[in-house]
């Protein structure tokens, strides 16, 4: 059996019920200014923004950029059809009993 999908709708509409649920148990929503759950002792949190190293030099690869587009717009020779062969086909009457065979291209 296959579980049906949860759409965002179903998601919305369970999350304002848990809402709903935690306020109906005399539970208080505290509220917060914008911005302020990302803040550590009034600044933000920057052990996890990844700027602790210097910038590394990249390693130029024009000449491998090159070769691609070289390679990409040089046409290759087309290659040539390759003609299907006859393939034999049984023919049935009425009744579903086999009558005779044709070569169909």
């Amino acid at each position: 059996m296959i579980n049906p999908k949860i759409t965002k709708k179903d998601t919305r509409k369970e999350l304002e019920s848990l809402v709903d649920q935690f306020i109906k148990a005399k539970g208080e929503i505290q509220q917060v200014d914008m911005g302020e759950s990302g803040l550590v002792d009034g600044k933000y949190n920057t052990s996890h923004m990844g700027f602790s190293e210097p910038k590394q030099d990249r390693t130029p690869l024009n000449h491998v950029v090159a070769a691609l587009q070289q390679r990409k717009n040089s046409k290759s020779p087309p290659k040539p059809l390759v003609k299907k062969r006859p393939k034999k086909k049984i023919i049935y009457d009425d009744f579903g009993d086999p009558l005779r065979w044709v070569w169909e291209e």
